[in-house]
This record gives C-alpha cells, sequence and structure tokens, in this order.
C-alpha cells in the first residue's frame, strides 16, 4: 500500500510539472509551442489549450495534496518518525576495519646471465 502511494504520488508530481510546463505564458506560447508551434492550440479548439490544462493542473495539484496528506497519515498511523530511524541508524556500531591483506611472499630471483657476443 505504501509503495503504491509513493508511486501514484510521484506520477501525479511528474504529470502536474508537465501540465505547467505545457501553459502559455503571458507572452503566449510556452514550452507547448515549441511542440507544434502555432498549430497545436487548433487540437483543442478556437480557445486553445489554456482552459483545459488549467484545469488538469488544478486537478493535479489536488491530487497532489491528497497523496501528501495520504502518506503523511500512513507515517502517523504507524507511529513513525525521522528522528526514530535516526536513533536506529546511530545505535547501529560500524564494522571494525579489516586487516589489511598480508604481502605476498615471492622468493627473490637471480639475475639473468647477460647475453654473450
Amino acid at each position: 500500500m505504501n509503495g503504491l502511494l509513493v508511486t501514484l504520488h510521484v506520477l501525479v508530481a511528474l504529470l502536474l510539472i508537465g501540465g505547467i510546463l505545457l501553459q502559455p505564458g503571458t507572452k503566449g506560447g510556452g514550452l507547448g509551442s515549441a511542440f507544434g508551434g502555432g498549430g497545436a492550440n487548433t487540437a483543442f479548439g478556437a480557445r486553445g489549450a489554456a482552459p483545459f490544462l488549467a484545469k488538469l493542473t488544478y486537478w493535479l495539484a489536488a491530487g497532489f495534496m491528497i497523496t501528501s496528506l495520504a502518506i503523511e497519515m500512513v507515517i502517523v498511523r504507524e507511529n513513525r518518525r525521522v528522528s526514530d530511524r535516526l536513533d536506529e541508524l546511530s545505535k547501529v556500531k560500524p564494522a571494525p576495519p579489516a586487516a589489511p591483506p598480508a604481502a605476498p611472499s615471492i622468493p627473490p630471483q637471480a639475475p639473468a646471465p647477460a647475453p654473450k657476443k
């Protein structure tokens, strides 16, 4: 349940970011104009995409808030706190450092004899 809720939250957040970036700005266009110029507005009717994207943004913002509150309710219901997790991590003692590996003992070799001419 918790993983599904977090996945839904991230999906809504990404859609919200995309919806905001596609909205036309005060000078017209926005990121949406980069994907089709002025002809992109005809897909949404004579008024363009602004009313549709505004409504989509409202619904996605509401979904983002609802999933945020739902995640918080799950955390509170499980009596979890961030400070509890930090306490658990501070109680764990690190493992002692391992001894350095011993150098392999290679017997010295006699130098090769010089070649005769």
